[in-house]
C-alpha cells in the first residue's frame, strides 16, 4: 500500500527532484493508491510547494502541467492507499503544517491521531483533512517551532524524531522544509523504508523501485530509525539521536527495464510468462559442486536445524497456498509435521511454540503487516524464523533469523504470480536442506529430486508454448459465467485455492477452491447446469487411488451438468473422457506439480478479465503491498 519517493540533489535548483519523484511514483503504482501528490522545496521559496489530486498518477501530471511547480533542490512524491478519509484531493499527501514551511507525506496508520488531533485544536489549530497525516504534520510543525524557540535555528531532523516519539501505530514519514531546502529527512516505524545511494545526490523510498532507475546502490533502514539525506550524506540514527553505524547496504540485483512491460500488453501477462525464469533463478547459486544443497543466506546453525522438530508457516493469500504446497513436500521428505496458518490470525490463537519450532515466514514484497507481526510473536516465543521474500531489503527478512531470497525479480501486476512459483520452489529447497541436514533423505535421492526441480524451468514454458490457446479458448466460452468451483486433492487441493483466488481478484468473478473430497460434504450443492468445475487431476503414475478419486468427482459434477475443466497429464484417457476441455502438463513429479499446473491457471484469470475490459493490473480494492493490520 501506498508509496513513498524522497530526493535530494547537489543544492542547485532544478528539474531533476520532481521528476525523479514522479518517475518513483509511476514505478510504484502497482502498490496500490487512489490518490497522489509531490512536494519540492528550494533556496527562497517561503514555503513548502505542494500538488496533489485525487485519482490516477495522470490526475496529478495534468494539473503540474496546469500549474506548474519551480525548479528545486529537494521533492517528496506520495501515493496514498485511503486508511483514514476518503480518496479526495483535500485527503491526498503531502499535508503542511499550519506556516505551510514544512511538507510532509505517510504511510501507515497513526492510532492515536485522534487524541493528538484534539490537543492540537485546543492549542488552536485547525484541519482540512479527515487524515491521521495532517495531525501528524501540524503536530510536526509545532515541534519544529519549539526547536527554534530552544536553539534559534531550524533542525527538522530533531524535529521529526521528537515527532516520532509521540507517535504510536504503524508509520513512514518523510518531510521537508523550505528552511532546510538542502535535506529529507524520514522515520520508519513497522512501515518500510530504504535509501537509495548516489553520486552527489540520494534518495528515499518505500522499496528500491521508487530509485531504481537512478541507482543500484541501496541502504536497509531498521526498525525505530530516522534519516537525514543529503546530496553528500546520508545519517541514521534512533529516535532519540544516538547514531546507527552498521546499517547493511546492498546492490539491486535488478534494472529499471525489469519493471517496465517491455512489449507485453500488461504486467501481469509478462509476468505469467516469466514463471520458467522465476523458477530458474530461485536455483541459482543454491547447491554445491557435488550437488548438496548449500543455502548462503541462511544464518541458522545446522544443529539449530537438526533439532527442529515442527515447522509453522505463517503467511497470506498467495503466499499462504504456497505454504500449503510446501507442507506436501516437507513432511515427505523431512517426516516432521508442517502446519500452514493465516499469519493474521496467527497471534491471536496462543500459538504452541518452542525453541525447537521453526517459523517459516512467506512474502513476496517482505512488508506483508501481519506475517510481520506473526514473526514478531513467534520470535519472542524463543522460536527460529527463517523468512522466504522476494524484496531485498524488506522488514520480513531484516527481522528473521535467515532469509531465502527467491531473486524471481520485481513483481508489478497485484495479482501475484511468478512470486507464487519461486515460493514454492524455495520452500522445496528448504525441505530437502532439512532432509539433507536431518539424514531423512539420501544424499542420491535429494540429488534426483534436484535434477527434476531443475527441469521444471522447461515444463512451464511447454505449458505457455501449448496451452495458452486453449485457456484462451476457454475463457471466450465461460467468460459470462456468474460463478466457478475449483477442486483439487493433495498438492492439487492448494493449486485450486490459487486458481480461485486469480479468478476472484482479476475477473470479479464469485469463485470457491475446495479440497475435492469435500465436494460430496455440501458444495456439490453449488452444482447446477453449466456451472464451470475446474478440478486439477493428479497424475496416474504411481498416485493411482488420488487419480481415481478425483476423476470420480469429475463424473460426479458432470452428472449435475458441469461444464467441466481439467488440468491434467498429457495423455491421461480418463481426463479426456470425462472432461469437456482439458489444460495438458507435461510429465512431472506429483509433488512438483503445482508449478505446472498453476499456469494454466494463472493464464484463465488473465483470458477472463482481459474478455471482461478489467484492468489485470490493478485490480479494483486491492494493494500490492498490504503494510497495514
Amino acid at each position: 500500500m501506498c508509496g513513498i519517493v524522497g530526493y535530494v540533489g547537489n543544492g542547485t535548483a532544478c528539474g531533476k527532484p520532481l521528476e525523479v519523484c514522479m518517475e518513483g511514483l509511476k514505478r510504484l503504482e502497482y502498490r496500490g493508491y487512489d490518490s497522489a501528490g509531490v512536494a519540492v522545496v528550494a533556496p527562497g521559496l517561503g514555503s513548502a510547494l505542494v500538488r496533489k489530486k485525487s485519482g490516477r498518477l495522470a490526475n496529478l501530471s495534468a494539473e503540474l502541467e496546469r500549474d506548474p511547480l519551480p525548479e528545486a533542490t529537494a521533492a517528496i512524491g506520495h501515493t496514498r492507499w485511503a486508511t483514514n478519509g476518503e480518496p479526495s484531493d483535500v485527503n491526498a499527501h503531502p499535508h503542511t503544517s499550519a506556516d505551510g514551511h514544512i511538507a510532509i507525506i505517510h504511510n501507515g496508520i497513526i492510532e492515536n491521531a485522534g487524541v493528538l488531533r484534539e490537543q492540537l485544536k485546543e492549542e488552536g489549530y485547525s484541519f482540512d483533512s479527515a487524515t491521521d497525516t495532517e495531525v501528524a504534520a501540524k503536530l510536526l510543525g509545532r515541534n519544529a517551532d519549539e526547536i527554534i524557540a530552544e536553539n534559534g535555528e531550524t533542525d527538522l531532523f530533531e524535529a521529526l524524531r521528537r515527532t516520532a516519539r509521540m507517535l504510536t501505530g504503524a508509520f513512514t514519514i518523510l518531510a521537508v522544509d523550505c528552511r532546510q531546502p538542502d535535506i529529507v529527512v524520514g522515520v520508519r516505524h513497522d512501515s518500510p523504508l530504504v535509501v537509495g545511494l548516489g553520486v552527489e545526490e540520494n534518495f528515499l523510498g518505500s522499496d528500491v523501485a521508487a530509485f531504481v532507475a537512478y541507482t543500484k546502490e541501496a541502504m536497509e533502514l531498521g526498525q525505530d530509525e530516522a534519516v537525514c539525506i543529503s546530496s553528500h550524506e546520508v545519517i541514521v540514527t534512533d529516535f532519540d539521536g544516538t547514531p546507527i553505524t552498521d546499517s547493511r547496504r546492498f546492490s539491486v540485483d535488478w534494472d529499471a527495464g525489469a519493471a517496465e512491460k517491455g512489449g507485453w500488453d500488461s504486467f501481469m501477462d509478462k509476468e505469467i510468462h516469466e514463471d520458467p525464469a522465476a523458477v530458474r533463478n530461485t536455483l541459482l547459486g543454491r547447491f554445491s559442486a557435488q550437488g548438496d544443497i548449500v543455502l548462503d543466506e541462511v544464518r541458522i546453525e545446522p544443529e539449530v536445524f537438526r533439532a527442529v522438530d515442527k515447522i509453522i508457516v505463517v503467511a497470506c493469500g498467495t503466499a499462504s497456498y504456497a505454504g500449503m504446497v510446501a507442507k506436501y513436500a516437507i513432511e515427505h521428505w523431512v517426516r516432521i509435521p508442517v502446519e500452514v496458518e493465516l499469519a493474521h490470525e496467527f497471534r491471536y490463537r496462543d500459538p504452541i511454540l518452542t525453541p525447537r519450532t521453526l517459523v517459516v515466514a512467506i512474502s513476496q514484497s517482505g512488508e506483508t503487516m501481519d506475517t510481520l507481526m506473526a514473526l514478531r510473536h513467534a520470535r519472542e516465543q524463543g522460536s527460529h524464523v527463517l523468512a522466504i521474500c522476494n524484496t531485498q531489503g524488506s522488514s520480513i527478512p531484516r527481522e528473521s533469523d535467515a532469509v531465502l531470497y527467491t531473486h524471481a525479480g520485481p513483481e508489478v501486476a497485484v495479482a501475484s504470480t511468478k512470486a507464487f512459483v519461486s515460493q514454492i520452489v524455495a520452500a522445496y529447497l528448504l525441505g530437502l536442506y532439512l532432509a539433507q541436514v536431518k539424514s531423512t533423505l539420501y544424499a542420491d535421492e535429494i540429488h534426483e529430486v534436484v535434477e527434476q526441480l531443475k527441469a521444471m524451468p522447461d515444463k512451464i514454458q511447454w505449458v505457455l508454448d501449448n496451452v495458452s490457446s486453449t485457456v484462451e479458448a476457454a475463457a471466450k466460452r465461460l467468460v459470462n459465467s456468474r460463478s466457478f468451483l475449483f477442486l483439487g486433492r493433495h498438492v492439487g487441493y492448494p493449486v485450486a485455492m490459487e486458481g480461485a483466488l486469480k479468478l476472484k481478484e482479476v475477473a470479479y468473478t464469485f469463485t470457491e477452491g475446495f479440497a475435492a473430497g469435500e465436494l460430496k460434504h455440501g458444495p456439490i450443492a453449488l452444482v447446477e447446469e453449466g456451472e464451470p468445475v475446474v478440478v486439477i487431476v493428479p497424475s496416474a503414475r504411481g498416485r493411482d487411488v488420488l487419480h481415481n478419486k478425483v476423476v470420480s468427482g469429475i463424473e460426479e459434477v458432470k452428472a449435475r451438468g458441469a461444464f467441466t475443466v481439467a488440468v491434467a497429464e498429457e495423455g491421461d484417457p480418463d481426463a479426456e473422457r470425462y472432461a469437456d476441455v482439458v489444460f495438458w502438463r507435461p510429465q512431472c513429479p506429483t509433488l512438483l506439480s503445482p508449478l505446472v499446473d498453476v499456469v494454466s491457471l494463472q493464464l484463465l484469470a488473465l483470458d477472463m478479465a482481459r474478455l471482461k475490459g478489467y484492468d489485470v493490473d490493478k485490480p479494483r480494492n486491492l494493494a500490492k503491498s498490504v503494510t497495514v493490520e
